[in-house]
């Protein structure tokens, strides 16, 4: 007889699903373990055994043979010892075999026989459901996976608790979500002193999820903007959070039972390498651009990261995708962020002041700031430069609005643009429409137009940069409150990007 469990493979996001065979037939005793496994799913053979040892079930004088279906597809991960040892219980007939047939599973074995939580829950409860199975899985991840209703999903604490279960003796309960947690920040844009032109620009990159650069001096108050960001952003919807949190689920951030509805906020150190950045690895894990998905990314001495690693942003910028290509496998993730890039004028930072300024001015600007390419530096919808801020500045007291007051301009600017584009899958808030969406929605009335045109002509703006023009300008009319685009709106966008930053 075959006995058959349930599992998963990852690749990307996706939860592909893979049927765990198992024959126990006469012969010289072995166990083999067959379909693609790497070097943890093929240790799985001594940990499932030992686990059952402790259990006191002795496997029989017989060999014993685990397919992993299809076998051409590789399997990683240690999250394969539970359906493992499920397929093996069922073939000795310890367990009924209809009972894991209808089952996912997967989960880590300690060699005492608990179950130790494991990476994508999330996402393997997302297949359970597609399969109309239900989820087994260790307890530890049973709150994560159960945010998935269509399922039911099962917490077990060691496998003698699943074979209890599967037997009748004391059946487990179903696991419950966790609560949603909350990141209670205590940074508030009112800190900022002065910087308020500065402060706008994160507002309006806020209401449209538009990118945005800030070049200053040093200590002139460009990371402590940026860290405030997450104060005024609105809380992840319901099925943005699920797909933010599918992703940190693979990448074992999610902590016991948390869903976390805060937007997620990532500012890797310019040393990150592109695989940490973009995504890959030995697994083709995803990068920092996707753990940022549908939150921020910071990048703060943007000129400092290798060239090649900013490069890579391009694409991911442009589509909200990015594709880790492999000789085996081609894994694709979700990264609609929002990029926040800090730099230095230059390499000694002081380029606006002759007093502190170093002797290769202005060079040192020049070849500093044509560490960003053009391509690149087009792709940024909102440009300033942040002053230093003077002494005399810093001693008065709290000015402008709250991060609260900011964040209730910011929720009503994305509520109007989810009502818009609630017939287009594609397109969340102003920062992805284009094409006829974008000129149906953001085309300026006829001062505006005129202006545009004028603007356009004088700085040679790119189709791409007059295109974001008009997105910035149409998400400043929805922050008035206004239904059309109009000239003070243009001319707004059009200031952020008027800038001496030299494009290369």
């Amino acid at each position: 007889m075959v006995a058959r469990a349930y599992t998963v493979a990852f690749e990307g996001v996706e939860a592909r699903q893979v049927e765990v065979q198992c024959a126990v037939t006469p012969g010289v005793p072995a166990f083999s373990l067959v379909g693609l496994p790497d070097k943890a799913v093929s240790e799985a053979r001594d940990r499932v055994r030992t686990a059952l040892s402790s259990m006191a079930i002795a496997l029989p004088s017989k060999r014993i043979t685990i397919n992993l279906s299809p076998a051409d597809m590789p399997k990683e991960g240690s999250h394969f010892d539970l359906p493992i040892a499920l397929a093996l219980l069922a073939a000795l007939e310890i367990i009924p075999p209809d009972a894991v047939e209808g089952t996912c599973s997967l989960g880590e074995l300690s060699l005492d026989g608990s179950l130790i939580p494991v990476i994508g829950a999330l996402p393997a409860a997302m297949a359970a459901a597609e399969e109309g199975r239900t989820l087994l899985c260790p307890k530890g991840s049973g709150a994560e996976a159960a945010w998935v209703g269509a399922t039911q999903v099962i917490g077990a604490a060691t496998l003698a608790d699943v074979v209890r279960h599967y037997t009748g003796q004391s059946p487990l309960p179903p696991a419950e979500p966790g609560e949603v947690t909350a990141d209670v920040s205590g940074r508030d844009l009112r800190d900022v002193k002065g910087q308020e032109r500065a402060k706008r620009a994160l507002e309006i990159a806020a209401a449209g999820r538009h990118h945005l650069m800030m070049v200053g001096t040093p200590g002139s108050g460009k990371s402590m903007l940026a860290a405030r960001l997450p104060g005024i952003l609105p809380p992840l919807t319901a099925p943005e959070a699920l797909e933010t949190s599918m992703i940190h689920s693979l990448a074992g951030l999610l902590t016991e039972g948390g869903i976390n509805r805060t937007r997620p906020f990532r500012e890797p150190h310019h040393t990150a390498s592109m695989a940490a950045i973009v995504g890959g690895g030995r697994r083709a894990g995803p990068g920092e651009i996707s753990l940022a998905h549908n939150g921020v990314l910071f990048m703060d001495e943007f000129p400092e990261y290798p060239r090649a690693v900013l490069e890579t942003l391009r694409q991911p910028i442009e589509t909200g995708e990015v594709v880790v290509a492999r000789a085996n496998a081609h894994v694709r993730y979700p990264c609609r962020f929002l990029l926040v890039a800090a730099a230095n004028p230059c390499k000694c930072g002081y380029l606006p002041d002759p007093a502190r300024a170093c002797a290769r001015v202005p060079q040192c600007g020049d070849d500093y700031m044509s560490r960003i390419s053009g391509p690149l530096m087009d792709r940024f919808d909102l440009r300033i430069e942040v002053p230093p801020v003077s002494f005399t500045d810093l001693d008065l007291p709290p000015s402008g609005d709250s991060s609260l007051e900011v964040a209730e301009r910011v929720a009503t600017a994305r509520a109007v643009q989810q009502a818009r584009f609630s017939d287009h899958a594609d397109m969340r808030l102003n920062a992805d429409a284009e094409g006829e969406a974008l000129e149906e929605i953001a085309a300026p009335d006829s001062e505006g137009r005129a202006l545009l045109n004028t603007v356009a002509e004088r700085m040679g703006l790119s189709a791409r940069g007059y295109h974001r023009v008009l997105r910035v300008a149409r998400t400043i009319a929805d922050l008035d409150g206004s239904q059309d685009v109009r000239r003070p709106h243009v001319a707004e966008a059009v200031s952020y990007r008027l800038t001496t930053m030299k494009e290369t």
